[in-house]
């Protein structure tokens, strides 16, 4: 497995990154969830991966318990992540949001219940409507000084708002986020419109949650889906059907190929792989060994496709290009851009 870089930063991180949400669910008995678990770690670290991914929040903290437990003195050697934001308390009001409270109590809990002193990464879980940007980047910014946390990250936040955080926090000579974490497959492609153009501009690196689409992605379950849809999942069927055909075709599983689909995108994209099972985990990490040709990408672009919306499709048409540009504009190559042209389509 090769390594890139966690944004603007010198960090190396893996290109795939092990999401532990599933990490003490797998049976009834610790003793089942800690030999289950250390299978997926095992394996995973085998292949070469480094960047563990977990949060306060799963399976109510057992996952940061049973890592904990894991890891030993192969942690140094790791990047470890977790997140904070969501309630943990029930009945405790300020068990949940971004202020500087819940954040201070959930980072030592978890710092606790991993058995270290740090946090490499520290990622904010979700927007909290009610904390000030200004409170929440300052607040991480404290902890990073203080050496508790080295980096931070922002999760499931709308681009304007992750782009006024990280300028704010520059302006004011805070730590700015350096990663963000979002949902992306094939079967989500929305964040095209405005977070990816949003973390290539910042230089955050991109982690993607559910990369596999809950499983559907596998393949397994399509065999079911007949009768009426809609629009969006009659193109969730192709999508599924076409990856399908071109895993069977160059001798792969589904998974790995939208896998190498997803790693192929422009930008700095690592893909969250969240196995429940060892078995699960070899066949996404078949994903490494996947090269996917032109025609086999151009039928995935293709098939996945969801529109830009407004303003993106209004720019892209040729008339208001060469209003914008004027008649030479298709000679102009933006040696800037991080773009990737494929044969059906210019992101």
């Amino acid at each position: 497995m090769r390594s890139t870089l966690f944004g603007r930063t010198g960090l190396r991180v893996s290109e795939l990154a092990l999401g532990a949400m599933t990490l003490g669910r797998h049976e009834t008995g610790h003793a089942a969830v800690r030999e289950t678990s250390g299978r997926i770690l095992d394996a995973y670290l085998e292949a070469g991966g480094n960047f563990l991914d977990t949060a306060d929040i799963y399976a109510g903290g057992t996952s940061e318990t049973v890592l904990g437990e894991l890891l030993g003195d192969r942690r140094d050697a790791l990047v470890l992540a977790s997140k904070y934001t969501c309630a943990t308390r029930p009945g405790d009001v300020n068990s949940g949001g971004n202020h500087r409270k819940n954040l201070v109590q959930s980072v030592e809990a978890s710092l606790r219940r991993l058995r270290t002193d740090r946090l490499d990464v520290l990622w904010v879980h979700a927007r909290d409507n009610f904390t000030p940007v200004e409170e929440v980047m300052r607040a991480l910014d404290d902890l990073v000084r203080s050496g508790k946390v080295l980096y931070v990250g922002v999760s499931d936040w709308p681009a304007w708002e992750i782009a006024q955080a990280s300028t704010v926090a520059e302006l004011r000579g805070w730590t700015p986020f350096t990663g963000s974490q979002l949902r992306y497959s094939l079967l989500e492609r929305t964040p095209e419109r405005e977070l990816l153009p949003q973390a290539r501009a910042f230089d955050q690196a991109v982690f993607a949650w559910s990369p596999l689409a809950r499983g559907r992605l596998t393949g397994r379950q399509e065999e079911a889906a007949v009768g009426e849809a809609d629009e969006a999942e009659l193109r969730a069927r192709e999508t599924v059907r076409a990856v399908v055909e071109i895993a069977r075709e160059g001798g792969w599983s589904p998974a790995a190929v939208a896998l190498a689909w997803l790693r192929g995108r422009p930008g700095n994209i690592v893909p969250i792989l969240g196995p429940s099972a060892p078995d699960q985990l070899t066949d996404a990490l078949g994903c490494l060994d996947v090269e996917l040709d032109v025609d086999a990408v151009d039928r995935l672009d293709t098939v996945s496709r969801v529109p830009l919306g407004f303003p993106h499709d209004f720019l892209r048409d040729e008339a208001v290009r060469e209003t914008v540009y004027g008649d030479r504009w298709a000679a102009i190559e933006d040696r800037r851009s991080t773009y990737r042209r494929t044969t059906s389509e210019v992101l």
